[in-house]
């Protein structure tokens, strides 16, 4: 064997090598370790609750979670429902905020609120995780099931990073809902990991970006580049209140910010908190968090007439 054949060899079986390591670690990208569920809303005085369970719009996956109603926990009856999205990896939960001290806030202040698992998370089915493109069918389960259990409320999304890309997807594009809030959410899937995939693998960018981008739409029948918040922010006529740590090393703020500009809808808002983390803006202060998001949502549903009057009006500047 010449000189060149070995060096084919070499090269062919380090390219089979580089495509093995990038298929194991696109499997486990979608297959993130499941978190058990082991809070209950009782730990956070929310006594009255419902454990629903409801089909994703995806046939054979079926979806958990809980339904929290402002009455039944000692408020005024509510006609207004907020459904919460997670994260990647998390469940309904998102213990670092927690996500059930954040329902109790709104549930005080007259907020009924859903907190469900999306696939492959919780207590829901197993399926393939991909960052928000199948679970958008999960989303759309959960407001079907609101719309049909409960059909006088009006719907609000709230989502925490896949979560809040979530939420844009199917809420910019859903006339069923009225308003989103999206906290620390990404605008491209296909850009943020061309740029962050490093982060996820802890692999070289060369050539491991190259084959994962590759590869993964090959083998999942799930493509980044189908993953565009962006698109659906442009389109959507209703108010988005963006919120973003400006020391996101997960997500850049620059995410919010370019999405805030596409926003058209005059009751729109970008809060940037100085200092914080990826999702760590409601831990941070919690008390600024609610005050901001409450005002949030008495504009954007109190004002509603007015503010679509307005639609292509100049938005405010970011909230410092």
């Amino acid at each position: 064997m010449n000189i060149m054949m070995i060096a084919v060899v070499i090269a062919v079986a380090a390219i089979a090598a580089a495509a093995a390591v990038a298929l194991r670690v696109t499997w486990k990208l979608t297959h993130p370790r499941r978190k058990p569920v082991e809070s209950r809303p009782e730990e956070y005085s929310l006594q009255a609750y419902e454990s629903v369970s409801f089909p994703s719009r995806e046939s054979g996956i079926t979806i958990r979670g809980w339904y929290i109603p402002a009455e039944g926990n000692g408020f005024e009856k509510s006609d207004r429902t907020l459904i919460f999205s997670h994260g990647y990896g998390q469940n309904r939960l998102e213990p670092h905020l927690p996500a059930l001290s954040l329902a109790a806030d709104l549930v005080s202040k007259g907020y009924n609120v859903l907190l469900f698992d999306f696939r492959n998370s919780g207590e829901s089915s197993p399926a393939l995780t991909t960052i928000g493109l199948r679970e958008q069918q999960d989303l759309l389960g959960a407001i079907d099931f609101v719309k049909e259990t409960r059909p006088e409320q009006k719907i609000g999304l709230v989502g925490f990073s896949m979560g809040a890309a979530t939420s844009l997807m199917v809420g910019g594009l859903d006339e069923r809902v009225e308003t989103i809030i999206a906290d620390s959410p990404f605008y491209s899937l296909q850009e943020y990991l061309e740029e962050n995939l490093p982060q996820w693998t802890g692999l070289p960018r060369f050539p491991f970006n190259w084959l994962i981008l590759t590869l993964s739409p090959l083998m999942l029948r799930a493509n980044p580049r189908h993953v565009r918040p962006y698109e659906a922010v442009r389109q959507a006529d209703k108010p988005i209140l963006f919120i973003h740590g400006t020391k996101d090393a997960t997500v850049p703020c620059s995410n919010s910010e370019q999405l805030y500009r596409l926003a058209t809808h005059e009751a729109s808002r970008l809060w940037l908190v100085p200092g914080t983390g990826h999702v760590r803006s409601y831990p941070h202060d919690p008390e600024a968090y609610i005050d901001h998001v409450i005002d949030f949502l008495r504009h954007a549903w109190n004002s509603e007439a007015e503010t679509k009057s307005f639609a292509h009006a100049k938005k405010p500047s970011p909230i410092d």
